[in-house]
Order: C-alpha cells, then structure tokens, then sequence
C-alpha cells in the first residue's frame, strides 16, 4: 500500500528491518517479524571477504522475501567498484530499493541513476522502477540533502548517526543529532519524500522503553519510519509511526465537524473548545489517510502471504 505526498507516491514504511542477506537463519525468520520492509544488507554486517559471495545472493533472498508479501530494499556498499556491483547484483523486480551509504550530493544521485536507467532496461523493468533512500552520513552530505532529496527516485532521505558523528567530530547523542535530523525532515518534506530516523543511534536497542521515547519523539518531529537491527524494534516502530485508535476517532470527529460548518456556510467552527480552520482540518485529514493507507499494508500483506 502507498500514500501520497505533494504529488509523489510514497510506500508506507514505518519499520525498516536490516538483515544480512548471508544469514540464512535470519533471512528465514525476517517474514514473521513484522516488518514493514527488510532491508538486506550489502554493507557493514558483510566481511570484506564475503561481500562477493553475499552479493551473488541477492536475488534469490529478494525473491524468497517478496513471495511472502514483504517489500525488499537492498542497503549497497559506498565505494564504486562495490557498489556497481552491488547495484548489477540488486536490480530486479523483487528489489523496489537500493539503501545508498555517505551520499554527498546530488551528483552522486544521477550517477546511481544512470546505472538503474541501463539495468533497468537491459532487465525489462520499467524505468524508475528502483527507487532510491539517501543516507546522510557526512558533512558534505549534511549540507546537499535538499538537493538529494529533490531526485524523482529518491524515496527517502535519513541520517546516519554514527557515521555522520565520525565526519563532524562530534558526540553522537540527543543535541547534535537533533539539528540533523531536523534539517532531514525539513528536506524531505520540501521535495516530498519520506523523513526516515529518529534522534539516536540505530544500534541502540537494549532498552526498549528508552527506545520507545525516542521513536515517539521522532513521530513529533515529522518521521514517517525508521530503521532498525534487531526484531524487538520493530513492533516499537510500526506501533509509534501509526495513528491509535484515539488519534483516528479524534480526526474523524474534527472533520465532520468542519465539514458540517461547510454545509452552513461557516468556514471556522468550535470544536470541543478549540477552533478549527483549514490547517488543523488538513492535519486530521493527513492522518485519516495514513490510517487507510497501513489498514491497506495490512490487507496486501495478508493476500499475499495467503497466495504464496
């Protein structure tokens, strides 16, 4: 299931789980886990040694994946001589995404581009097929996201914060991780694609009731959805990233209510003691559609197990 956003289709991806696609154990396990997309993983969970090995893997992992409903995103290596062959490795029908590390600019982006353009059609898929999420994990980066942000394929742009603590020199913690992943969503937003992340560190998951404060605070920030490495993350995210029951039953009533303002010709109206105008309308609207957009995730999903 999809939402849209400033004229862009987005999927819906609150809970992005990395798994190392060499691990079979994992890999069997990665369709029960709930997440919204498994993300195979190329780059720092392989050896140096086996990433030869684990690339030729990708495919036959992907396809295994998306025969039990679940969509596939591939996380590629940073040097080009890997990641070209990641990306020859990668691209196939199953595979809706290449994860590209220490993006530093939009160049970068068209360059990754014109590869897929070539894949793609060599490969019968149609063009654009092989979207992209931008991770921004150095200065340079830092300063480039809403250009990044701005390429028709990018899908989602997030920070990496460890990485990105290693090239400013900085302590990786709630204040200087937060400016980042504020100017992320502020890019994002501008060149509607998904804000990806929270303010923290992806490793961070022994403490889940921490962790859970963290993915609630992202939600307020204006994330859509995040990364995770372990399983027991990822009922955390989907759960936060999602309106509750309350949320949808408060929209709902805001916008019946506005709407019945409409019908006699008033264009503000006193809601439970608070004004409505078309602002906070359009912010319940919003979340009525992400509602119907994961109750959709869920039935595709569903079908899809039940057909395999």
């Amino acid at each position: 299931m999809t939402q849209t956003f400033a004229n862009k289709t987005l999927p819906i991806w609150r809970s992005m789980l990395f798994v190392p696609v060499n691990n079979e154990r994992f890999l069997a396990s990665a369709p029960r886990r709930g997440a919204d997309v498994i993300q195979l993983d190329l780059e720092d969970s392989i050896p140096p040694d086996q990433k030869a090995e684990a690339r030729g893997m990708v495919r036959t992992a992907a396809a295994r994946l998306a025969r039990e409903g679940v969509q596939v995103v591939v996380r590629i290596n940073r040097p080009w001589r890997q990641a070209v062959a990641d990306i020859e490795s990668s691209v196939c029908a199953e595979v809706m995404a290449l994860t590209l590390p220490k993006v530093p600019d939009a160049s970068h982006i068209r360059a990754v581009g014109e590869i897929l353009d070539e894949l793609e059609f060599e490969r019968g898929l149609p063009r654009g097929h092989t979207g992209l999420v931008a991770m921004i994990e150095t200065a340079d980066g830092l300063g480039e996201m809403r250009a990044i942000a701005a390429s028709p394929r990018v899908l989602g742009i997030t920070v990496g914060a460890e990485d990105l603590a290693v090239s400013m020199g900085m302590v990786p913690d709630d204040r200087s991780l937060y400016v980042p992943n504020v100017m992320a969503v502020a890019a994002a937003r501008a060149a509607g694609c998904l804000p990806i992340g929270y303010v923290g560190s992806v490793a961070d998951y022994t403490d889940l009731e921490r962790y859970r404060r963290v993915i609630q605070e992202a939600r307020r920030l204006g994330f859509e959805g995040g990364f995770c490495i372990h399983p027991d993350q990822v009922a955390i995210l989907n759960e936060a990233f999602a309106p509750s029951a309350k949320e949808v039953q408060d929209a709902e009533e805001v916008v019946a209510a506005f709407e019945a303002g409409l019908r006699e010709g008033r264009g503000a109206v006193r809601h439970k003691g608070r004004m409505l105008d078309l602002p906070v309308v359009d912010q319940s609207r919003a979340v009525l559609a992400r509602h119907r957009a994961i109750s959709g995730l869920a039935v595709d999903r569903g079908a899809a197990g039940s057909s395999s």
